[in-house]
Formats: structure tokens, C-alpha cells, sequence
């Protein structure tokens, strides 16, 4: 909590702070100094003091890591007004939005998860930025839109072409920030495809997944040709053993089906 206040003054004063917590459930201990505080600072001073403090935090499940080392709470964090959260899926979005995270005038929530973070691919060496609000469709397809969240794009995407073969054709969205989020991209597809499942790790109770649902519900019913499915992990403690671990989270077995049954509504 100390190290969020100072950053929060530090930022007042004209520098751009970098707090690292390591893990993102530490983050939970200086929360209100983030939410009463640094959120809310260039709203109460009408404007006139930045607040340009970067929160950068490793979340998700793996490698026993237990209950007090895989959090996310992304979507605790997306409530809050003033914040802006991010969530990469790769290491190429991860430094374009790293880099424009370090330029922002606002506070920025940044939320790397542990099972990406050794995933290569390729990022080039030049300066590049990626706004925030603009989510990534990495893969088109005509008959199913699955919004897939930071370790789930990959999984999604690995299952992509079997799914093919079996004549389902996948458009795979990355949403990329939590806050903003864009929901244009998303209404947009599920137009073209007319089914929406949203895939996220973390439990199902009033997620991301809940408030994506919530809004194609309403300002895309019309374009809806089945129920909106959802995947995640259980409502549960993570726990330390490898194998009871990998049955609190999504398996691409259970990503899968849930796509195929989605195919049959």
C-alpha cells in the first residue's frame, strides 16, 4: 500500500511510476489507495493532475502456484471508473500495449498471465503501440464467435482447426483490455456467426464473460441465433496439487465441447 501512495504522488508531480507487485494478488492490499485515489484523482481535480501510474501484476493459474499466488480480479478492477485495465494474450500485443500503458495520461492495471509469459513469438525491435479498446480478431470464421481471455486465446486457437475439419468454422476474439472494452468488435461478429460463448479462467460469478453477455443481450438479442454459452474455471480456492489444480480451470476438452454444443442449439 505504501509503494501505490507514493507512486499516486509521485505521479501528481509530473513522473510516471511503475509499481511491480510480482504477483496481482498483492495488488489487493493497497486497493484503496487504487480505487479512492489514484482512479479518482483527475476526476477531482477536474483534470488538472494526470495520474500516470502503471500496476503491473502476474495473474492466473499454473504451476501450483496455490491460493494466494493465481489470482486475476480482472473484473473487479474493470468496475472501477479512472482505471484502465489490461490483459494481453502474446508477446507482440504485450509490448504494444506495455508501451502505450507507459505513455498513458491514466492509471493502467496491467495483468500478464503466468502461462504466456513463456510463449514465443514474434515482436519486432521498432516502437509500436496498441490502443486501448481495440479488440483482436485472431482468427475469422463464419459459424461460432468465441471471446477467449488472455491464456484462453491460445487454447482457443489451438483447437481451431480440428473444429474445422468437424465443419465448424471459428471466429476467435481477443479482447485484450477489460477497460475500455470493446464491444463494437464483438457485436459485429456474432452478426456474422449469430452464436456468442465467451472463454475465461476465472469463475463464472459476475466475470467479464457475465458483463460481455450482458451487454450483446441487450443491444444484440436480434442477432442471436442461440443462448449465450460460458466458460470457466470453478468457483473454488485454487489449490496447490498439480492435479487438483487443472481440475479448478478449463481444459481444452471442456472448451471443445462446449463449442460443439453450441454448434447444436
Amino acid at each position: 500500500r505504501g509503494f501505490v501512495g507514493l507512486a499516486g504522488g509521485a505521479a501528481m508531480t509530473g513522473t510516471r511510476p511503475v509499481v511491480d507487485f510480482m504477483f496481482a494478488d498483492f495488488i489487493l492490499d493497497s486497493v484503496g489507495e487504487i480505487i479512492n485515489q489514484i482512479a479518482k484523482m483527475q476526476y477531482m481535480s477536474s483534470g488538472r493532475l494526470k495520474m500516470p501510474v502503471l500496476l503491473r501484476g502476474c495473474v492466473g493459474i499454473g504451476h501450483s502456484a496455490a491460493t494466494h499466488h493465481s489470482g486475476s480480479y480482472h473484473a473487479l478492477y474493470g468496475q472501477v471508473p479512472g482505471l484502465r485495465v489490461v490483459m494481453p494474450s502474446n508477446g507482440f500485443d504485450a509490448k504494444g500495449l506495455m508501451l502505450r500503458a507507459l505513455r498513458s495520461d491514466d492509471p493502467v492495471m496491467f495483468l500478464e498471465h503466468r502461462e504466456i509469459l513463456t510463449h514465443k513469438c514474434h515482436v519486432p525491435e521498432h516502437d509500436y503501440e496498441i490502443e486501448f479498446g481495440r479488440a483482436l480478431i485472431v482468427r475469422e470464421g463464419t459459424d461460432i464467435t468465441v471471446v477467449a481471455l488472455a491464456k484462453m486465446v491460445p487454447m482457443t486457437l489451438g483447437l481451431c482447426d480440428m473444429l474445422q475439419r468437424e465443419h465448424i468454422s471459428v471466429e476467435l476474439i481477443d479482447p485484450r483490455t477489460i477497460s475500455p472494452l470493446d464491444t463494437d468488435t464483438i457485436l459485429n461478429s456474432v452478426a456474422r456467426t449469430g452464436r456468442l460463448l465467451i472463454a475465461e479462467e476465472t469463475p463464472a460469478a459476475f466475470g467479464l464473460g457475465a458483463e460481455i453477455a450482458a451487454r450483446i443481450a441487450d443491444i444484440g438479442f436480434n442477432e442471436l441465433d442461440a443462448p449465450i454459452k460460458r466458460v470457466n474455471g470453478a468457483f473454488a480456492p485454487t489449490p496447490y496439487a498439480p492435479t487438483l489444480e487443472g481440475a479448478v480451470v478449463p481444459s481444452e476438452t471442456d472448451l471443445a465441447k462446449a463449442i460443439r454444443e453450441l454448434m447444436l442449439e
